[in-house]
């Protein structure tokens, strides 16, 4: 099995920074692609950054310029940084992994999620 831990929110004033972190651990071959995603309650969940295992990055239009999105392959970890809070960013903050697991012989190509961290952003 796999897990994926957050960690990092909390409540920060306006144009703040704060920074999350995620580390994967658990019976994993190697991860692919890792994310950011955020949901507001009762508005669906969006893409907030996303990198690749080589380390190319995709951003929100809504955060570029604010954001930054890395990842310790070694640690199996992906950290959001986050400059110039806005108030528009309170969310629960979700990581995703898309990763192939193991369980003996057997490998799978499955995505998962952690459980959510939350931000808030003060104004």
């Amino acid at each position: 099995q796999v897990q994926l831990v957050e960690s990092g929110g909390g409540l920060v004033q306006a144009g703040g920074s704060l920074r999350l972190s995620c580390a994967a651990s658990g019976s994993i071959f190697s991860i692919n692609g890792m994310g950011w995603y955020r949901q507001v309650l009762g508005k669906q969940r969006e893409l907030v950054a996303a990198i690749t295992s080589g380390g190319s990055t995709n951003y929100a239009d809504s955060v570029k310029g604010r954001f930054t999105i890395s990842r310790a392959n070694a640690k199996n970890t992906v950290y959001l940084q986050m400059n110039s809070l806005k108030a528009e960013d309170t969310a629960v903050y979700f990581c995703n992994a898309d990763l192939i697991d193991y369980s003996g012989s057997y490998y799978s190509n499955r995505s998962y999620w952690g459980q959510g961290t939350q931000v808030t952003v003060s104004s």
